[in-house]
């Protein structure tokens, strides 16, 4: 297929540019020791939701003159309606806008919130959820997490046993989330619990929109493997969550849970990372002999990079022609999960012993931070078997097992 930007695209593309290089806050620089998320649009030295609340002043007005900066232009939800905040982009002007960030090295704003809840609310929320929270996420205001996985209830998320019991105009939660990414850096979460505990697995499960400032409202950070603290544990005691903050149904939030998950970006974020991680490690190579074998192994990441390049764009073709992306979405989270640990273990070859080494003076610093983020990529939004499941059901028509 021809990917090649049309004139109005690539017009596009030279507007993102001038703006990046114009508007991007000159004293917003990359921390290395920042903290640090497991996104795919997630960029090196930045981190968007930790740095608006960072306790040093520069980084802290550099992230919010940034979010001003796009949400001036309607870029921090571009897809969305302009009348909710957004700029009313096409599938494939919003793709550009992100890959062209990606390739600049400069943080995406609100992603939860923008691509996921967002969309959601459109679609499932009330007209008073829509004008509560739509702006404020659009301005870069307010930030979501998502409280969906529990202990023991990740893949199999249906098992969720997070309680929810009606009570006059609130319902009384009590339980735990695990795994939040940034929790405890969200103003809101949008969570599902279980409304009706005698109903079939699916069903009986609502989904609810929590200020993380509710008493009974707890949020820990979760300490991973690299010494960072990309995720969160939630607990419930007896918070009162007004019924108002229930999107859609009683009972049927696992519908409005699959629909917000539909929305999963096209996956260019990782792509972009991976070509400029293969060209660091090229000019390593052409400056350090190695075994040809490993020129070979290179060779086939950047060949297996650009199919994962060409799965986004495809993802995104079936947004521009307006259809939902069903199991092209797992086909690409499928594939670049796994490519992420080819090329950690590649370069971990090449690297030798020094690919142990996170310090700023080892050559092999950034893969070995790779290393440590590709443990995670197989489970992350959802295992690989899950997603093998998805694409032999929903893809080839196989029948379950």
């Amino acid at each position: 297929m021809d990917w090649d930007d049309t004139p109005a695209q690539a017009a596009f593309r030279s507007d993102v540019r001038e703006f990046i290089r114009d508007r991007f806050p000159a004293g917003y620089r990359p921390d290395p020791g920042a903290e640090h998320s497991l996104e795919p649009e997630d960029v090196w030295g930045y981190n968007w939701p930790v740095d608006r609340v960072s306790s040093d002043p520069a980084r802290r007005d550099g992230a919010r003159a940034w979010a001003d900066a796009l949400a001036g232009r309607g870029w921090i939800a571009p897809h969305w309606p302009a009348g909710h905040g957004g700029a009313g982009l096409t599938a494939h002007e919003e793709f550009i806008l992100h890959e062209e960030m990606m390739r600049a090295r400069v943080p995406t704003v609100n992603g939860i919130g923008a691509f996921l809840l967002g969309p959601t609310l459109m679609e499932h929320g009330t007209a008073s959820q829509q004008e509560e929270h739509l702006l404020p996420i659009a301005r870069g205001e307010r930030t979501w997490a998502q409280g969906f996985s529990e202990p023991g209830s990740g893949s199999d998320l249906a098992s969720l046993r997070t309680r929810a019991v009606r009570d006059g105009d609130h319902y009384i939660v009590n339980g735990q989330k695990v795994w939040t990414s940034l929790g405890q850096y969200a103003d809101w979460l949008f969570v599902l619990v279980r409304t009706d505990p005698g109903a079939r697995k699916h069903r009986g499960i609502t989904f609810l929109l929590v200020d993380t400032a509710t008493p009974g409202v707890s949020v820990r950070p979760i300490t991973d493997i690299r010494g960072a603290a990309p995720f969160a544990e939630v607990f419930f005691d007896d918070a009162r969550i007004p019924v108002r903050n229930r999107v859609g149904e009683e009972n049927r939030g696992w519908y409005v849970a699959m629909d917000a998950l539909s929305f999963e970006r096209a996956g260019i974020g990782s792509v972009v990372k991976f070509e400029q991680a293969l060209s660091s490690l090229a000019s390593y190579v052409r400056e350090h002999p190695v075994d040809p074998a490993l020129r070979h192994e290179i060779a086939r990441r950047y060949t297996e990079t650009r199919v994962l390049y060409n799965l986004a764009r495809y993802t995104v073709s079936v947004q521009a022609a307006g259809g939902v992306p069903g199991y092209e979405a797992s086909v690409n989270q499928l594939f670049g999960a796994e490519l992420a640990q080819r090329l950690a273990a590649t370069a971990a070859r090449v690297f030798g012993p020094a690919a142990q080494l996170r310090g700023p003076d080892s050559p092999g610093a950034d893969f070995a931070r790779m290393r440590f983020d590709a443990i995670a990529a197989t489970f992350l939004g959802g295992t690989t078997e899950i997603q093998r499941n998805v694409i032999a059901t929903r893809g080839l028509n196989l029948p379950r097992a």
